[in-house]
């Protein structure tokens, strides 16, 4: 990279494949579906282009997390045995294309500027749904339709019960919720609350932005996680808050005195699988939600069923479901509206790469977990000199991953569109950093424009860091 580079048209793009990825149901109901996939191709040209121009020195595909290769390449292998060959296609597709976006903001964006431009669209993103939800209350004054579902679910009869996964606003604002915001569900905008908490909490925690602004993203982030209801979204916040703790903690204590820590920790994750295994309806009670999780075992039961007739190798990838194919089409129906996904990320992973692909995403996703781990509770080093500072915003990337994990508990996000883009992000960052030392320390607020690259004033050359 040049000594001084305009980051202004960078910085637009990952703020509107953040915006496009995390808020895709949005994007979907107002321009639809083919208006989507016209965005996303050229999201992805444009991604290409940049990625050429910027020239990352330190780029080498050998570098990228050796995981990563194997699970594209076996979701890719999968179309030659797949049950709906021309949905494994377009789900191929649609991967490799959702990860390439992700490698090209791993690669010409550093840590200080993935947050900035997170923290820019999850802003976009809540400021429109609360928008939206307060038109829908003052103007339209009854539930709102979504408007790409059309040909996907029957169109409800007058006077049948329709389902609340139909609408894109309950009208639930002046009520107390549950709001769906822009995305049209309560789920996913409780867990783009949860993702603005951490970063608007860094970021106002790093002095990266005023104290006015900070706090009132702050309580956008918090009231969003209120009026939303989620059960899930609670208990992601709840183990974020203790991994904040345990973080924080293994700061304290340096690199040499972290077993008391470590067995803390695993004493607490064993607490809480034993919570789920033998007190779910006890836990979930307290949330106000019912022990099978909104329907979520029954859904469990099936696909565990079709999963153990391939057991191996799955049925085929396919991402998204394909609600007019078998085995989706018959596989499960909620309020008359098909199943789109298998409401957790490894039982999707199980059920349509088998256990080959469990062995795959496994390290992938917990080596990934693993270095940020280490990147957030040690200091950094430029060379061989002293640690420097620790730096607040170097918690944000462990944060966001053990929020995706709770969440894939549930949900089968982590492997598509918004989630899989942050997890690849950081999980191509962590693997090799290939930005400069200088941000490894605190980041100071930068301008939009330019990033100043820092030499050292005697050599003038750029330092290395060593971690």
């Amino acid at each position: 990279m040049a000594e001084s580079k305009t980051r202004l048209g960078v910085s637009a793009y990952a703020i509107c494949v953040f915006i496009l990825t995390l808020g895709s149901n949005g994007v979907r109901n107002i321009v639809g579906w083919w208006g989507f996939l016209g965005i996303a191709a050229v999201l992805t040209v444009v991604g290409v282009i940049i990625f050429v121009r910027e020239k990352p020195e330190r780029f080498r595909w050998y570098r990228l997390p050796a995981p990563l290769y194997w699970f594209l390449a076996l979701a890719v292998v999968s179309i030659a045995w797949s049950q709906y060959r021309f949905e494994s296609v377009l789900g191929v597709i649609a991967q490799i294309a959702t990860t390439m976006l992700a490698i090209v903001l791993a690669y010409v964006l550093t840590w200080h500027e993935l947050l900035r431009t997170l923290g820019t669209a999850l802003r976009w993103i809540i400021g429109v749904s609360f928008a939206f939800e307060l038109w829908v209350s003052l103007f339209v004054r009854e539930p709102l339709f979504q408007n790409f579902t059309d040909g996907l679910v029957a169109t409800p009869e007058p006077g049948e019960k329709v389902s609340k996964l139909l609408y894109w606003s309950r009208d639930l604002l002046f009520a107390g919720g549950p709001i769906q915001g822009i995305v049209a569900s309560s789920v996913l905008f409780g867990f783009i609350g949860l993702l603005g908490l951490i970063v608007f909490g860094i970021q106002l925690r790093a002095g990266l932005v005023r104290p006015t602004a900070g706090w009132f993203w702050v309580a956008a982030a918090l009231a969003t996680i209120l009026l939303t209801r989620g059960a899930t979204v609670w208990v992601a916040l709840a183990a974020v808050l203790v991994a904040l703790a345990l973080a924080l903690w293994a700061r304290r204590l340096g690199p040499e005195r972290r077993v008391p820590l470590y067995i803390v920790g695993t004493a607490l994750l064993a607490v809480a699988v034993g919570l789920v295994l033998f007190a779910r309806n006890f836990v979930f009670g307290l949330l106000g939600k019912s022990g099978d999780m909104t329907g979520r075992l029954e859904t469990w039961h099936a696909v565990i069923g079709l999963a153990e007739q391939r057991p191996w190798f799955g049925w085929g990838w396919v991402s998204y479901w394909a609600p007019w194919a078998e085995p989706f089409k018959s596989l499960d129906v909620k309020a008359g509206i098909p199943v789109m996904s298998a409401h957790n990320a490894w039982l999707d992973v199980w059920f349509q790469l088998g256990i080959v692909g469990l062995l795959v995403f496994i390290p992938f996703v917990f080596l990934t977990a693993w270095r940020v781990w280490f990147r957030a509770v040690d200091a950094p080093r430029r060379g061989f000199g002293p640690p420097l500072p620790y730096a607040t915003s170097a918690l944000w990337p462990f944060l966001v991953i053990v929020a995706l994990l709770v969440q894939s508990l549930t949900e089968s996000r982590l492997l598509i569109e918004g989630n899989w883009v942050l997890l690849v992000v950081i999980a191509v960052k962590s693997r090799y950093d290939f930005q400069l030392p200088s941000l490894d320390a605190e980041p100071t607020k930068l301008p939009w424009r330019r990033v100043p690259i820092p030499r050292d004033p005697i050599t003038g050359t750029i330092p290395t860091v060593t971690r």
